[in-house]
């Protein structure tokens, strides 16, 4: 048996933490960039739902026209906050359409099932429909050329218990990665492509017809937001499939890293839904996860998206 001399100074035993990983401590947490003012809200009651993101407003009824002062305060908010959270609207599809065409013209999805029109997609949990999984931190349709500039979700059923919604702000996941990561990161692209997220749910015979609408695109790594300058990570799970110019190992380890950034909670707010209720959320600068924690019950909701600009 050693004896260790009791003069001796102890020594912290060696220990390997994996590569990676991911660390507590205090992470910066600031919805605007620096310097921005911070202006007051006089044409709705604003009540923050997390630290960065996430906020209801309060004292507007979503059926009637917005005026151009209101709209571009309703603006000002969805910048700072990402998301917004509006109770019991209960909007018909032409009012809900109406609304969301404040921000510009509206998209279409061929990949999903459609609702009163081309621009209402319907995801109904519980019916009929081939059930699609939305339970995976993703922002929509980055596989386009210019994915949506935002989305407006109303729920029409909610279940008695669960069936939550997530959104996580990119902008704070990258304002907290390592300097060595953000050095690889900034000024590199990556490949986004539809087939991986709906290969999970639909044939080759859905697919393939679509392949020569949708081909691959690569984006920004980092885009910055057009409106607020802010740098954002731009990859997710459901659509990016590799980083330009990296061999796949080392890409695939980035991405997993990255990807992994919308998990940190602080970055995130979580709605719990009532029926009529809107969430309107800034696809740019977000990641969403729909809780699948609700079956047999049925959920059923309908968005309008909004067409955006190519990233940069």
């Amino acid at each position: 048996m050693t004896v260790t001399p009791a003069s001796a100074t102890p020594a912290l035993r060696d220990a390997r933490v994996p590569a990676d990983g991911m660390y507590e401590g205090r992470r910066t947490l600031r919805r605007l960039p620096e310097g921005t003012p911070r202006l007051p809200y006089e044409r709705f009651e604003i009540v923050p739902q997390g630290r960065v993101i996430g906020a209801e407003i309060r004292g507007l009824d979503l059926s009637q026209p917005l005026s151009p002062v209101l709209r571009d305060e309703l603006n000002r908010a969805l910048l700072e906050w990402k998301v917004l959270f509006f109770r019991g609207q209960g909007l018909n599809s032409q009012q809900q359409r109406d609304f969301a065409a404040n921000w510009g013209k509206l998209e279409t999805n061929p990949l999903l099932e459609r609702g009163s029109s081309a621009e209402v997609v319907r995801f109904e949990k519980g019916g009929s429909a081939i059930p699609t999984f939305e339970n995976v931190w993703h922002a929509d349709v980055t596989f386009r050329e210019r994915p949506a500039l935002g989305a407006v979700l109303q729920l029409h059923e909610v279940p008695p218990v669960g069936g939550d919604t997530m959104w996580a702000d990119m902008a704070a996941a990258y304002d907290n990665l390592p300097d060595t990561v953000k050095a690889r990161v900034d000024g590199a692209t990556a490949v986004h492509d539809f087939i991986p997220g709906f290969a999970r749910f639909y044939g080759p015979e859905k697919l393939i017809p679509l392949q020569e609408e949708f081909p691959p695109v690569e984006h920004p790594v980092v885009r910055r937001h057009p409106e607020t300058g802010r740098r954002m990570l731009f990859v997710n799970t459901s659509f990016t499939t590799h980083i330009v110019g990296m061999d796949r190992d080392e890409s695939d380890r980035l991405l997993s890293y990255l990807v992994r950034q919308a998990h940190v909670p602080e970055y995130q707010v979580r709605f719990r839904w009532q029926p009529g209720d809107i969430a309107f959320w800034d696809n740019r600068a977000t990641q969403h996860y729909a809780i699948d924690d609700y079956a047999p019950h049925r959920r059923v909701a309908e968005r309008v998206a909004i067409a955006g600009d190519r990233p940069f």
